[in-house]
C-alpha cells in the first residue's frame, strides 16, 4: 500500500511531463507539415548526376 503512495504521484509527473511535451511539440510547429515529408522522401526532384570521366593522357600498364 505504501508503495502506490510513491507510484501515483510518479506515474501523474510523468504523465504531466509527457503531455507538456506534446504540447510543445505543437506549438513549436512539429506537426504542420506530416504529409510533405512524406513525399520528399518517395519523389526524388533532382536529376541523377552522371559521373565525370577524364580521359587519360598515358595509358596504364599492368605488366611488369
Amino acid at each position: 500500500m505504501t508503495g502506490l503512495l510513491f507510484l501515483i504521484p510518479i506515474a501523474l509527473a510523468m504523465g504531466l511531463a509527457g503531455l507538456l511535451t506534446f504540447l510543445w511539440a505543437l506549438r513549436s510547429g512539429q506537426f504542420d507539415d506530416l504529409d510533405g515529408a512524406a513525399g520528399r522522401i518517395l519523389f526524388d526532384e533532382d536529376p541523377p548526376r552522371q559521373p565525370k570521366t577524364q580521359p587519360s593522357s598515358q595509358p596504364r600498364s599492368t605488366s611488369p
